[in-house]
């Protein structure tokens, strides 16, 4: 056996682009059950402290530990509701929904993203972040519709991180339902035994989707069937769409077929009269990988005036699809386009997981460059007020509150991740010239990142670059604009606003600070912003606030886009040797901390800390007397038992020794440990390290909302505890 193991090892690699992506899993699964010692592949950059060579205990999820996302495996879990008993669930609900002008997919071929990687579950799994600067992330979505998380179990929930950000970006999320192989067909069959049970496993589904916050559920129903089954199974799916409809306005549920309406496992790779029935009772198809040219317009004229609804499988690892995915992707997505359906693009992890040179990011960025040249953007941001975006790619290196860093140690949380720029990706850089990038290795004001320019640029030149392209209609109010810079002494950064009208003319507005002159005759209008005196302290930390108001009533906001330059020096101060020499190239660096758009001035107004309620749970403590560690769930909630709609919380923990408790008259006050952030109100504290003279401790819950603000740490909720036995 282990010869024979050892002869399908060194054949999987040669498989993976000629077989459908299930078969090498189960051919994994085989390879790992004969020898015993075989891991899945760990995310690139992932550390060696995350393997464990002793095996875990069993997971029992009705038992506190570090939260985690995770699928349902069986018809009896799903059918006894046991998720809903898990510590766990609490932490896995989304906070963020979608904006009602998004709840409505736009009528025009549509690009579905389907997420399948190593499994499913990787960092993402951790629903408070892990330590993964490297973890995988997408922050490309503004040329995403729908995103669908998607693995080989049963019931995939998709982790609240995907749907936090999503949701941010007006981007539907669904789980995905699935039954393939042996196990399958013993599942359907119990699944499909009468139209009740049909129905109650639909709403079972759509349970889940409304307690957790995402959209919908793509159905993937991958095996044979008897043809008595098929009544039942077009129940099944019926049913689940229209409870999902009734409970979640825009939700969608979409039919990968495999099965046809005669229980064969055949695969159509089209839209047509075999598969048809369940397109009709749902709200999309998304269609197998290996169709040929003229499928997609074959496609489009069964789906009649529901052509948007067919969504054309492309596999990015390459696996018999048209076009051969991977780096020419793009030749499937322009047929797809020209026939005016929609795409459903399989696995883009295929650049993380294979990687691509020269490194993730660029990969990344070089890939949906293709995308977005073959389909072009299909969301705007920012569409309403108030719009924040830090640049956060949610992971990095260290974390910032109010320009000041937080934390040093390497981490990831998609639920974190910030309003992502429309950055252009260039291939070739010119010589002497501005490259863009999210950079989460250099300084940030909020979160993980910034976007720096970096390079070299002539005296008397400038360079822009999209950042945002929204649609915001002004009204006859003053709008404020705030950004962060952070510069060396002749990099300047400016805003250029883009505004259109139905009955007025273009105009283009400069926001700088100063040294603009040679840049006056390029815009309508050059607004210099002022500093907020309450940011007055942000040059000690090397950062400048700069804040401007403006009143564009009747025009439309389409674009933000920043502008580098260097000041203009006044020609009685220099002669003309030195203004020679300053208009030759120079290096140039700069980072945007943050861009805020918000039509107020005030200044966050958060509820008092004794407006909550704050309690601890689950308080555990181990160790010996001289090193101990405590593990406990901190909750919180407004007493006035309305709902918070604050999207984030930081927590901090003081450490106090009794002289130091003392010495306060018995008011704790030490410096703050970040600890992590929390998208629910909740959060688990596992194993903090507590030393021997530590006599309380100061849990502090630091609330954010949507405007990138955050209350004053002397301010805000906490939950205090003395240590046992000091």
């Amino acid at each position: 056996m282990a010869s024979k193991s050892l002869l399908l090892l060194l054949f999987l690699p040669f498989l993976s682009h000629h077989v459908r992506r299930k078969v090498r899993d189960t051919l994994f699964n085989l390879l790992k059950s004969v020898r015993g010692k075989i891991k899945p592949p760990l995310p690139m950059s992932q550390s060696d402290d995350h393997q464990s060579h002793a095996a875990p205990p069993p997971f029992d999820p009705s038992k506190p530990s570090v939260p985690i996302s995770y699928p349902i495996k069986t018809l009896q879990d799903l059918d006894s509701r046991a998720y809903f008993n898990s510590f766990h669930y609490p932490f896995n609900k989304s906070r963020v929904p979608l904006q009602r002008n998004k709840l409505s997919l736009q009528d025009r071929p549509r690009v579905l993203v389907c997420h399948d990687m190593q499994g499913g579950y990787v960092d993402d799994k951790w629903v408070q972040g892990g330590s993964n600067a490297g973890a995988y992330a997408m922050w490309h979505w503004y040329l995403i519709d729908v995103f669908v998380y998607f693995s080989h179990n049963l019931v995939t929930l998709p982790p609240p991180c995907w749907t936090n950000t999503a949701h941010r970006h007006g981007v539907k999320v669904l789980g995905t339902f699935i039954t393939e192989g042996d196990e399958g067909r013993v599942i359907c069959n119990q699944l499909l035994s009468t139209k009740e049970s049909s129905r109650k496993y639909a709403e079972r589904l759509a349970e889940l989707a409304v307690a957790l916050g995402f959209d919908g559920w793509l159905m993937n129903m991958e095996v044979k069937l008897d043809v008595g089954q098929i009544p039942n199974l077009k129940e099944f799916v019926s049913h689940l769409t229209q409870t999902m409809h009734s409970s979640v306005p825009g939700s969608l549920v979409i039919w990968y077929y495999s099965v046809t309406i005669n229980g064969d496992l055949d695969y159509q790779n089209q839209l047509n009269e075999k598969n048809k029935p369940f397109f009709d009772i749902c709200d999309g198809i998304f269609v197998n990988y290996f169709w040929e040219e003229d499928y997609p317009k074959l496609s489009a004229k069964v789906a009649g005036d529901r052509k948007f609804d067919v969504y054309m499988g492309i596999d990015v690892f390459g696996r018999r699809t048209y076009g051969g995915g991977q780096w020419t992707t793009n030749v499937a997505l322009d047929v797809i386009k020209k026939d005016d359906v929609s795409a459903a693009i399989f696995a883009p992890g295929w650049v993380y997981e294979t990687k691509q040179p020269p490194d993730f990011e660029t990969a990344q960025n070089h890939w949906w460059s293709l995308v977005e040249k073959s389909w072009g953007v299909v969301q705007k941001y920012p569409m309403a007020l108030p719009f924040f975006s830090n640049f956060d790619q949610g992971r990095g290196f260290h974390i910032s509150v109010d320009g000041t860093q937080v934390s040093s140690a390497p981490w990831n949380n998609i639920s974190s991740q910030g309003l992502q720029p429309f950055l252009e990706y260039i291939d070739s850089p010119a010589p002497n010239s501005i490259q863009v990038s999210v950079d989460f290795k250099g300084p940030s004001y909020s979160g993980g990142g910034n976007i720096s320019f970096k390079g070299t640029l002539q005296g008397n030149s400038h360079f822009t670059t999209k950042l945002f392209q929204g649609d915001i209609l002004m009204g006859d109010s003053p709008v404020y604009f705030t950004y962060a810079v952070k510069s060396n002494a002749n990099s300047l950064v400016g805003l250029c606003l883009e505004f259109s009208s139905e009955v007025k003319e273009r105009k283009k507005l400069l926001l700088a600070s100063h040294g603009f002159d040679h840049l006056l005759n390029k815009f309508s209008e050059v607004i210099v912003p002022n500093q907020p005196r309450e940011t007055e302290w942000a040059p000690s930390l090397g950062w400048v606030i700069q804040e401007s108001s403006i009143v564009m009533n009747g025009y439309t906001l389409t674009e933000i886009d920043a502008l580098c330059y260097r000041p203009q020096p006044e020609s009685s101060t220099f002669g003309s040797e030195s203004r020679s020499n300053i208009q030759g190239p120079e290096e140039y660096l700069a980072v945007l901390g943050y861009i805020r758009i918000s039509n107020s001035k005030e200044n966050p107004n958060f509820p008092p800390s004794t407006s909550w309620t704050v309690d601890g749970q689950y308080i555990e403590w181990a160790g010996s007397q001289g090193s101990r560690t405590l593990s406990l769930k901190i909750n919180w909630k407004l007493k006035d038992g309305s709902e918070s709609l604050f999207p984030s919380f930081n927590i901090y923990a003081e450490k106090l020794t009794k002289q130091e408790v003392e010495d306060l008259g018995g008011k704790p006050k030490g410096t703050p440990e970040y600890l992590g952030v929390a998208h629910v109100e909740a959060f688990y504290i596992s194993d903090l390290t507590i030393s021997s003279d530590t006599s309380s401790l100061k849990f502090i819950i630091q609330v954010s909302d949507a405007n990138g603000g955050t209350q004053k740490l002397d301010e805000s909720p906490f939950f205090q505890l003395d240590v046992e036995g000091n």
